[in-house]
């Protein structure tokens, strides 16, 4: 029984990440010439259905058998693994998506690279391990969020592997791929520091069509020039998505980001460059991708709101003190003000995702922050016990809130 660290944590020791101060990722061991039964007669512990992997009695790191795989079903569940004691660690990495996630190291710290994982890491490739990639259709939104998350390190994807993403969008198997995953795969990859490079490779090789068809459906939709010289309403997003991941980390702003123009995809052809209306149409189909992908109900509903309203953040300063209130009520923030500020920097991502906009100032966050602070200064309680009748209370307490925004924006 030999055992070996492989995966994530030897690739990214090797670019120098393990030593970051935010750095986080689990380290993976494979175990080679050992069998089920052994593993459980030195206390570990299985918790792999589908394959054996097992946890360390003491660290609790995950521990699995080598083995190898064969396709016999679409999708990404459809294997049948081979964990026999004779599989070798080789064998075990053939099986890997890409070539810098096949390095192992041995106890003695040796390095085990078969199929020079260590070359494309110097050449900031990412490459696939060999023809078998073709069998998981995940695996495309796992190139994807790879090139994600190494796209600040120089990382682009090697043309053979490019080509095999586009050859798997074009055979229809990312249709078996179930919403969970998805979904999975997206979220981790909205947490990445290059968001926006998951999209545009997708996008790029055919699958964002089949996984966020009403975010494909914003490529070549035109608008204003002199609001969006970029024009291309698809190039905004991700431009959008590029100044999220600048204002926050947030993953439920930046996936509000990226639903905010949804409603422009549904525009009349014969109505463009303008979009009008494009709010309320775009939150229909925010309802419909979010129930598709099973998105948790915290995005779900910043992205809804997002969508509605984000015209609203961007004339703040025109709007009365009654439309601001109304805003503020329709975002709940009088019982979830923690939606206030991944808001206003989705709204803010919006208007900085415009060619010549990346770095003009965005006024209406602080406008907005400050009435919202004013309205939450008032003594409901007091305000409440001075009406003569409850169903007063309610529209005394609007009126309080009204008249605390209008001084704080000096339009009393």
């Amino acid at each position: 029984m030999k055992t070996y660290l492989v995966g994530g944590a030897v690739r990214d020791a090797l670019l120098g990440l393990s030593d970051a101060p935010d750095y986080h990722s689990d380290r993976d061991w494979v175990v080679v010439g050992s069998t089920a039964a052994s593993m459980l007669d030195q206390g570990y512990q299985q918790v792999g259905r589908d394959f054996p992997v097992f946890l360390h009695p003491k660290t609790k790191e995950e521990y699995a058998l080598a083995r190898t795989e064969r396709k016999t079903s679409p999708g990404h569940t459809g294997f049948s693994f081979n964990a026999d004691p004779s599989v070798t660690l080789e064998d075990d990495l053939a099986r890997r998506d890409l070539t810098i996630n096949a390095i192992a190291q041995a106890e003695n710290g040796e390095l085990v690279d078969p199929y020079k994982g260590q070359q494309d890491i110097r050449d900031r490739v990412l490459r696939h391990v060999s023809p078998a990639f073709s069998e998981d259709p995940l695996r495309v939104l796992r190139v994807a969020r790879f090139a994600a998350r190494f796209h600040h390190l120089g990382f682009t994807i090697a043309p053979e592997t490019q080509e095999l993403l586009t050859q798997m969008s074009a055979s229809g198997e990312l249709d078996n791929l179930v919403a969970e995953r998805i979904w999975q795969e997206m979220e981790k990859a909205l947490k990445e520091k290059s968001p926006a490079t998951f999209f545009r490779v997708l996008r790029e090789c055919g699958a964002l069509a089949c996984i966020a068809p009403e975010v494909d459906a914003l490529f070549g939709v035109p608008q204003p020039e002199q609001h969006h010289p970029e024009i291309d309403t698809g190039v905004h997003i991700l431009m959008c998505l590029e100044q999220a991941a600048k204002l926050s980390d947030d993953p439920i702003m930046r996936f509000a980001t990226l639903c905010h123009d949804l409603g422009k995809g549904t525009t009349p052809s014969n109505e463009w460059p303008r979009h009008i209306g494009h709010e309320k149409r775009g939150v229909k189909l925010v309802k419909r991708m979010c129930e598709r992908l099973r998105v948790p109900k915290r995005y779900a509903t910043m992205a809804r709101s997002t969508c509605e309203f984000h015209t609203h953040c961007h004339r703040a300063a025109e709007l009365r003190p009654d439309t601001i209130l109304r805003l503020f009520e329709a975002l709940d923030l009088y019982r979830r003000p923690e939606h206030l500020e991944p808001f206003l920097l989705a709204c803010e991502a919006d208007s900085r995702g415009r060619t010549g906009f990346e770095d003009r100032d965005y006024p209406q966050t602080d406008l907005l922050r400050k009435a919202f602070h004013s309205s939450t200064q008032i003594n409901t309680a007091e305000i409440a016990a001075a009406c003569d009748s409850p169903k007063h209370i309610k529209q005394a307490i609007q009126k309080a809130r009204e008249s605390q925004i209008a001084q704080a924006l000096g339009k009393l």
